[in-house]
């Protein structure tokens, strides 16, 4: 099956600007204002390990219930990313020097928090030709020393298409290799400037011949339209991706792409059923869903 790759001219999506009026939230995408005991405790440990989360770096509105329920989503490499992705809250701009200690501390906080899944994530690290790979790994290979047991999801960046870099990951292996490709293929040089569509699938293709269980995942209510992620949706099937989450995108501050739309949770359902009919073991489609939200229940 080939690949449908089309692009959108710039002009035709436009960045939110001071004069776009507030869009109200419907109902089905409120949610509790973090806090609690255990919310707490984490975001201390987070601050003592000198660690930071995807949670808090790119405002996940699912932060207040997963920190409650004592889960978090490590993001190594730094918290400066080298693009400048249209929907992404974390900031860009020249990264450090990696801090070959952080894989240590995430393990550390992975046994401090009792955790039974680990998910990682990262910036990128284009500056670097083996985009970090290598934290990545050592961060696997600390956690099974400090949490034996303990399953370990990494959700990395492309790598510019290194195969190198990726099989870095691949050699430490990780229980799950996830790779979002985000959006639909019509509006990436909008969405995901740097990436190339067809790159991030042959990334899980790569992942899946070497025998892993790969997932990958989409938001929805950027400008794409429900045959595209339909298709999109065939894509990853054809590269035999395993998993599959989508998620309504929330514009995270004013300078990123403003929401398009507000999918209904009907939507939603649709896309799940219809992945179950493609032959996904599982589809994780919900107004609220991330990369990360329940990732412990899709293996």
């Amino acid at each position: 099956m080939p690949f449908i790759i089309q692009e959108t001219p710039m002009h035709e999506v436009h960045a939110a600007s001071e004069a776009e009026p507030k869009r109200r939230r419907p109902e089905w995408l409120k949610v509790r204002v973090p806090g609690g005991e255990q919310y707490t405790t984490i975001k201390s440990l987070i601050g003592q390990q000198r660690l930071h989360t995807v949670c808090e770096e790119a405002r996940c509105p699912n932060m207040g219930e997963c920190w409650s329920a004592g889960t978090a989503t490590f993001m190594i490499l730094g918290d400066t990313c080298t693009r400048s992705c249209g929907f992404c809250a974390v900031k860009t701009g020249r990264p450090g020097t990696l801090d070959w200690d952080e894989p240590r501390r995430v393990a550390d906080a992975v046994k401090q928090m009792g955790l039974r899944h680990a998910v990682i994530t990262s910036v990128n690290r284009d500056e670097r030709k083996d985009g970090g790979a290598p934290i990545f790994a050592e961060s696997i290979r600390l956690i099974r020393e400090a949490v034996p047991g303990c399953k370990i999801e990494v959700l990395i960046p492309d790598f510019k298409g290194s195969e190198e870099a990726l099989n870095i990951v691949l050699d430490a292996k990780p229980d799950v290799l996830n790779h979002n490709v985000e959006t639909v293929p019509r509006i990436y040089r909008i969405v995901r400037p740097q990436a190339k569509y067809k790159q991030s699938l042959e990334l899980l293709h790569r992942a899946k011949m070497r025998g892993f269980l790969t997932k990958s995942g989409m938001m929805v209510g950027i400008g794409e339209e429900p045959d595209e992620v339909l298709q999109v949706m065939r894509d990853l099937c054809h590269v035999e991706c395993d998993i599959l989450t989508i998620g309504q995108y929330l514009q995270p501050t004013k300078n990123h792409l403003p929401i398009e739309r507000f999918v209904h949770p009907d939507e939603f359902t649709m896309y799940r059923e219809e992945g179950k009919k493609m032959g996904f073991k599982h589809v994780e489609s919900g107004p609220l869903v991330r990369s990360s939200y329940h990732a412990e229940k899709h293996v």
